[in-house]
């Protein structure tokens, strides 16, 4: 393959990245507000799933599932409310674990665009769990604020064990399946490798949390400087995943001899 080849070859890759990733999003943020709607509704508390306020689907901004979750507060109906705000992340969290469990199984070796569309589906949904934990985990609203207000719960009850869940399917996600997108996604190219680390890693620190929280919050506000965090994560990722790091080519050549 010459150097133009594997350029070429990386920018297509990284347009079919972004179309997937766009396409993904905005079915994954309907699915989220629905799923809120749809309990809500299953619950007695709204007359149709369908009441959903739609936003826009590419900066997520305007989302929201029509819960008056006030109302139910005011009703002592707190428990339900809680109800309707987890269901969401119960779904993102299912999707993510047996997603992961998919791609490390020997079914998805030699399954390029298989391999290509789950990997896309689990950061996705992965990202989606991460903007609420740690990034909103002591807002009094949205979904984690919602949660404790409902069960009387305080941040931390949820905070530690949140955070211990995310970190393990990181470490499982960039320690274990990236290794296989770098083999079976990208093959010998090391462009198409960097694609795949940097856009991940961009997608579940940066994009959706560590931008909103910057441009969102005053300097020094404590949802500031987690935005900080974020970027911090990021950087850090890309650096201990990087292709061409030792671990990594070990893993890649353990993949590879299987």
């Amino acid at each position: 393959m010459t150097r133009c080849d594997g350029l070429g070859g990386a920018a297509i890759y990284s347009l079919i990245v972004l179309l997937t990733y766009l396409f993904f999003q905005a079915v994954i943020v309907i699915v989220h507000e629905y799923i809120h709607s749809t309990t809500a509704w299953l619950l007695g508390h709204m007359q149709s799933p369908r009441d959903i306020i739609w936003g826009n689907p590419v900066t997520l901004a305007g989302w929201d599932e029509g819960v008056s979750y006030s109302d139910l507060f005011a009703s002592g109906l707190g428990t339900d409310a809680a109800i309707i705000a987890v269901m969401p992340l119960i779904f993102h969290a299912v999707v993510v674990s047996c997603g992961i469990y998919l791609l490390l199984s020997r079914i998805m070796r030699g399954r390029k665009w298989g391999f290509h569309f789950v990997f896309w589906l689990v950061v996705i949904n992965l990202e989606e769990l991460i903007a609420y934990m740690p990034f909103r985990a002591f807002l009094a609203h949205g979904d984690i604020g919602n949660i404790n207000h409902g069960l009387g719960l305080s941040p931390w009850v949820l905070f530690f064990p949140g955070v211990l869940l995310i970190l393990a399917w990181l470490y499982y996600l960039f320690g274990h399946v990236l290794p296989g997108a770098n083999v079976v996604i990208a093959g010998d190219s090391l462009p198409i490798r960097y694609i795949i680390l940097v856009g991940s890693a961009f997608a579940l620190f940066i994009w959706t949390s560590g931008l909103r929280l910057v441009y969102s919050y005053p300097p020094g506000d404590p949802q500031w400087v987690l935005g900080l965090v974020a970027f911090v994560a990021f950087f850090l990722v890309v650096w201990l995943c990087r292709p061409g790091n030792s671990w990594v080519v070990e893993a890649e050549h353990r993949i590879w001899a299987e």
